[in-house]
């Protein structure tokens, strides 16, 4: 007896957020596919009823990964209170997402992977970053779309940097020394 339209849409969901996980972990190439599908409590075989391939698998659970910001602010629309620019930074730059990147960032988690990715990936990466972008030139609104704009970028790219930083060093009071850093740097240039 086979699986119904609604069981197979839901094994494809969970094993998409696992592997949204996983890679945030381990990297993209940290984990197989066997490995993957086996924590999923299924079969290697089974992986190509959902994946025609693991570039799909990548490009969905990256997509799966992104949108956290996104799904802030709406949450905070809906509560009544917004998110500020320096609430997005303490947010983002802490000890609980640089110690859990398996729910953090895919950015500060997998750029350098992503980099090397298919064209798919790259182009859901590409479509988040301008979306994120948005969201913080939004939050840091200026006359000039042009100067809000750049602030955001360099917003964005010290976030995704500091944290990526403060995950690779072995050196816990250097690591909360760049997260604090630039928490600080960039709040006071708001």
């Amino acid at each position: 007896m086979g699986y119904s339209k609604a069981q197979k849409a839901k094994t494809h969901e969970r094993i998409v957020k696992l592997a949204s996980k996983r890679f945030r972990e381990e990297g993209l190439a940290g984990i197989g596919i066997a490995e993957l599908m086996k924590e999923a409590g299924l079969t290697v075989g089974g992986f190509y009823k959902h994946f025609d391939s693991r570039d799909d698998l990548v490009a969905e659970a990256v997509n799966s990964a992104f949108g956290g910001w996104m799904r802030r602010v709406e949450a905070a629309k809906s509560s009544g209170l917004p998110v500020s620019y320096e609430k997005l930074i303490d947010e983002y730059l802490n000890k609980a997402h640089r110690d859990n990147p398996g729910t953090g960032c895919a950015f500060s988690a997998l750029a350098p992977e992503i980099a090397r990715s298919d064209k798919r990936t790259r182009a859901i990466t590409s479509e988040q970053v301008r979306s994120d972008i948005q969201l913080i030139a939004a939050l840091r609104p200026s006359r000039d779309k042009h100067t809000a704009r750049s602030r955001a970028i360099l917003t964005f790219s010290a976030l995704v940097g500091a944290m990526s930083l403060a995950r690779a060093v072995s050196d816990e009071a250097l690591s909360h020394e760049i997260l604090n850093t630039v928490a600080e740097l960039l709040k006071d240039s708001a």
